[in-house]
């Protein structure tokens, strides 16, 4: 089988991709990129802000970003492929140890420690900040490790409740998004917002796949009626 070489994956020396995962139905292989070089040739240089916007710490005004952040996607990679989970907690999400390092307390969650898992194995990482009403969001990109030091825990207790493990990061590259994605999605126009009622509930969902699994079937409805109130008492 002939491959295909990927890149943009720091932590193989050899990326490779099948060709047949590069050629999908209906797209013949010389209408995708497949080369570095070919992408350049697309999309041109970048301008001096773009590039000149990336650090190998935080400066004061990437320090407000963060502490301004509930909510962080956290991108992992290991031996399972790719992750990307949601962190959210009150008022900010991840804490600033110091220029180079960052916190990020793992409060309590379906325990499938997807992202933890893939640390262990992988210890790069990208975080993506979003900050509630503003179309800047910040880039994180260093290494992790799992960390269970008992006054670290202790410092990011909640209600009584310390995290299972916190995650230190070591900061490679940091620098802010421009507002284009968020303002293309009004991400955070009232008008935008979505009617959940519209929306499958997860009940409903883990009715299908479970039926699927040819496991016990979950009651969706009676899993949807005692989420609220477990959510409340597994928050922290």
């Amino acid at each position: 089988m002939t491959v295909a070489r990927l890149s943009g994956s720091p932590e193989c020396k050899e990326p490779m991709m099948p060709e047949s995962l590069l050629s999908p139905a209906g797209y013949p292989p010389e209408t995708l990129v497949t080369s570095e070089e070919a992408l350049q040739a697309l999309y041109g240089t970048p301008v001096q802000a773009a590039t000149v916007k990336e650090l190998d710490r935080l400066t004061p005004e990437y320090r407000r970003l963060i502490e301004a952040s509930p909510f962080v996607a956290l991108a992992t990679s290991g031996p399972g492929g790719l992750d990307c989970s949601p962190r959210g907690d009150a008022g900010q999400v991840v804490f600033v140890e110091d220029e180079r390092t960052l916190l990020l307390p793992d409060r309590r969650g379906n325990n499938r420690i997807d992202s933890l898992r893939n640390v262990i194995h992988t210890p790069a990482i990208g975080l993506l900040f979003l900050i509630p009403g503003s179309g800047t969001t910040l880039r994180v990109n260093g290494q992790a490790a799992v960390c269970i030091d008992p006054a670290l825990l202790a410092r990011f207790a909640v209600e009584g409740k310390e995290p299972r493990s916190v995650l230190v990061i070591r900061i490679e590259t940091v620098f802010f998004q421009c507002a284009r994605a968020v303002v293309r999605s009004a991400l955070w126009d009232e008008a935008s917002r979505v009617d959940p009622a519209t929306l499958p509930t997860p009940g409903q969902i883990l009715t299908v796949t479970s039926r699927m699994a040819a496991q016990a079937v979950i009651d969706g409805d009676a899993y949807d009626r005692a989420w609220p109130e477990r959510a409340q008492a597994t928050l922290w």
